[in-house]
């Protein structure tokens, strides 16, 4: 009898574990029905929508870290603009910008963000192999070279809460100061965008598969 490699039986296993705990998981924060919003929940919602550049899909309020997030509307307010910034206008190229949204995803275990963004990482130019290495909590081998800066950047920077001295300076000669403060920042957004989806139990749209595995603790 032909047998599956020990791998893939155990990525079959954790995704079959992943996703029964997604379907019991309870959406804590639900969309907010238009009629029962606050004016300063309408004015958010018409914000949000406002965020993005010419060019690129408006932003909206109904799924994603958005839902929860108008729980508090001022503090979503002032995360979305620091969100357009470090989304359209930091000092990475999209496909690095989108690497390092996979890396956050795959280290906060959230389904939605790498529902959101593996699309975008791979229109992009990731390729399909680098982002299923990340997705499977293991270390690409076909990563570019800036690619593999930005690995070890984030890894170490999530694993020793700081980077080394040759790690620091790989990237600040590659992107100049502004590109390392950019390159935490972009992190730090979607680590917290992480957090509030994992705590709300924000679920992915209708339908939608589960992205990623889980991983053992």
């Amino acid at each position: 009898m032909h047998k599956k490699p020990l791998s893939l039986a155990i990525s079959a296993v954790l995704l079959a574990t992943a996703a029964t705990h997604a379907a019991a998981a309870e959406d804590r924060m639900p969309p907010i029905p238009a009629e029962n919003m606050t004016a300063a929940q309408k004015a958010s919602v018409e914000l949000l929508s406002q965020g993005a550049p010419a060019g690129a899909a408006p932003r909206s309020v109904g799924n994603g870290p958005w839902v929860p997030l108008l729980r508090s509307p001022e503090f979503l307010n002032r995360l979305q603009r620091t969100g357009a910034y470090l989304r359209y206008e930091s000092a990475l190229e999209p496909r690095l910008s989108e690497f390092v949204i996979l890396l956050v995803a795959r280290n906060w275990s959230n389904q939605y963000e790498w529902f959101a963004h593996e699309k975008l990482a791979l229109k992009a130019g990731l390729k399909p192999e680098t982002a299923r290495s990340v997705a499977e909590g293991q270390r690409p081998t076909t990563m570019a070279a800036d690619e593999e800066m930005v690995y070890d950047f984030i890894d170490e920077l999530h694993r020793n809460r700081s980077v080394s001295d040759a790690t620091y300076r790989r990237v600040q000669q590659k992107l100049g100061d502004r590109g390392v403060i950019d390159l935490v920042g972009l992190d730090g957004y979607y680590s917290t965008l992480a957090a509030i989806l994992n705590v709300a139990q924000t679920p992915l749209p209708a339908n939608a598969p589960q992205q990623i595995p889980a991983l053992p603790r």
